[in-house]
């Protein structure tokens, strides 16, 4: 009995201490609850700095004249991008990124 008091006590305590807390708090950011709504102060990218270290990772394998179809390049943005980035191995390889340099 005197168990079942003491563990109400403790629960009580415990509610007076916490609640205040969680009232007065500033609502945190919580990523996905919205996802079709931007979160007015998320950063935005107003500029994709190219370099020619980048055009070369990016035209790995491919020689020249290149192809139109790889105009898309000039275009890209800094998301990612599975054209640039090495692929399977072996006979599938068909632009060398897995050579022994």
């Amino acid at each position: 009995m005197m168990m079942a008091k003491l563990k109400g006590l403790l629960a009580a305590v415990t509610m007076v201490c916490v609640l205040p807390g969680v009232s007065s708090a500033k609502e945190i950011f919580i990523a996905g609850v919205n996802p079709q709504q931007r979160p007015a102060n998320a950063p935005t990218v107003t500029t994709v700095k190219k370099t020619n270290e980048w055009y070369k990772k990016a035209l790995t394998g491919v020689v020249p004249p290149y192809p139109y179809s790889l105009h898309f390049l000039e275009n890209q943005g800094n998301w990612f991008n599975p054209f640039m980035h090495p692929g399977m191995t072996g006979p599938y390889d068909i632009r060398g990124w897995h050579k022994a340099r």
